[in-house]
């Protein structure tokens, strides 16, 4: 593990094994922290954030753009960490750490931004500003489907802001976040600032930055129910937190819509982003009856062309499932649904011949004639699984879109200008993407509605979840 500038194993000597959901082979062993090695991580980021806080913003960004740069170098190195680890394609792996690269500039530059106030006072003998600044230890918990990217969407900002940080990554990805630290380590990151914990341990590693006094901060990305529990477990210190939890993503397909543009995007927002294993992933596709004939074909044409293969075989688009038990729940709603009269139009099952028998694959599967109160459209699917039903007009969809306690991502596709303003306004979501299914970028905001998560990541907004905000009244 990173801590204090330093490689060190686990207090116990324990360590445990990193698998490749493709081969179900061993990658490699990491370390397996106990609740003090954590304790060692959160107080050499409490030693070393007085100094990081009071540097400058201009000379914490020029670290943060040499991480950048060291992270574009190395971008096929990390792209086949993360397709060993985590399975998804390579070339899928390789536009993640490109994207991932992108925060480290975007918050450096942003750091030199982060402005006070001058504000006119009541009264002649005073004067009144407003600082921001940084608001102490991070604790930085990330999920395992973007090994890099959640880990600089809440580090970067973290360290810009002038805020030293903890990171806990997912036990089934680690080895991204240690090549992460490697590479902070090279640019010039001081000790204590940033620090690495791997370990099985969940429960026990977040006690730690509950409970230690010195973590001001938890960031997560990760399901509701965990969210829920750790906001439960901040509030005893009045600890800050942003979330980014689960989702129930609508995409919503229009009668005057560009069918073919707008089953493109089904399918690359629905399959294309680690195999639907995203938050941000379409869960539940709306077509209006009036042209559902038409945009069916098209759609399940372009499933079925998708390449499902190991991560490494050229021209790979869908790699396999992160674990087991993902996969038997995805098949479990299938067969679910199917039983409630769903009917399978492509796919509905693994897919075991070849290579593919080694791993957790599972075939890019479409239903038609789902129902809301079927499990595969209410709960998130986390799998290659595209439902489809069909609805009347604006109101209704708008209604059955926004029925649900999640709202994180939602999706539709029209030509009328007017309608793109209504649906767009009336959707209850965090993001939403108008002809446009490929996803946020580092400019904007990220976040959710409701039980999708609290704060945003990205944007302008992205620093300010690491800042305090400090009143000063002077008299003269």
């Amino acid at each position: 593990m990173y801590v204090d500038g330093q490689w060190v194993e686990a207090t116990g000597g324990e360590r445990f094994e990193v698998l490749n959901p493709a081969t179900g082979e061993t990658v490699a062993q990491v370390p397996d922290a106990r609740a003090e090695d954590v304790t060692a991580a959160v107080e050499a980021a409490a030693r070393a954030f007085p100094a990081w806080a009071a540097r400058t913003a201009l000379e914490r960004g020029q670290i943060l753009l040499r991480m950048e740069q060291l992270i574009l170098q190395r971008r096929d190195e990390l792209a086949r960490l993360i397709t060993l680890e985590n399975g998804k394609p390579f070339e899928e792996a390789r536009r993640e750490v490109t994207f991932a690269a992108g925060y480290f500039r975007w918050f450096a530059e942003e750091a030199r931004r982060v402005y006070g106030a001058i504000v006119p006072p009541p009264v002649p003998q005073k004067r009144l500003w407003v600082l921001h600044q940084p608001i102490g230890v991070v604790a930085a918990i990330t999920p395992w489907n973007f090994p890099a990217t959640m880990i600089s969407r809440k580090a970067a900002p973290a360290l810009a802001a002038g805020c030293t940080v903890v990171l806990k990554p997912a036990s089934a990805t680690p080895l991204t976040a240690l090549a992460l630290a490697a590479v902070a380590h090279e640019a010039g990151m001081p000790p204590g600032v940033f620090n690495v914990v791997t370990g099985r341990r969940s429960g026990a590693i977040a006690r730690v930055f509950l409970e230690h006094p010195a973590v001001r901060k938890i960031g997560f990305t990760g399901s509701t129910d965990v969210g829920k529990e750790l906001m439960a477990g901040a509030a005893a210190g009045l600890k800050r937190v942003s979330f980014e939890l689960g989702g129930n993503a609508p995409f919503i397909v229009f009668d005057d819509a560009d069918l073919q543009a707008a089953a493109e995007g089904a399918a690359a927002i629905k399959f294309l982003r680690v195999a639907g294993q995203s938050c941000i992933c379409a869960n539940r596709v709306y077509v209006q009856e009036s042209v559902a004939d038409r945009f069916l074909p098209l759609f399940v044409e372009q499933v079925r062309r998708l390449k499902v293969a190991p991560g490494f075989e050229p021209g790979a688009q869908i790699g396999p499932l992160i674990n087991r038990a993902t996969l038997e729940k995805v098949h479990e709603l299938v067969e679910s649904a199917v039983k409630e009269g769903a009917r399978v139009v492509t796919g509905g099952q693994r897919l075991t011949e070849g290579a593919l028998g080694r791993g957790l694959f599972y075939a890019p599967t479409v239903l038609t004639q789902v129902r809301e109160e079927m499990a595969v459209a209410r709960e998130e699917i986390f799998g290659p699984v595209a439902p489809v039903m069909t609805f009347r007009d604006e109101e209704e969809v708008v209604r059955r879109a926004n029925d649900t306690r999640f709202g994180l991502a939602a999706y539709f596709y029209t030509r009328d200008l007017r309608r793109a303003i209504r649906v767009a306004e009336a959707l209850e979501y965090g993001m939403i993407g108008v002809n446009d299914a490929s996803g946020y970028s580092h400019e904007i905001p990220f976040g959710g509605f409701k039980e999708s998560g609290l704060g945003r990541e990205g944007g302008r907004e992205g620093i300010h979840e690491y800042l305090e905000v400090k009143s000063v009244s002077l008299v003269l």
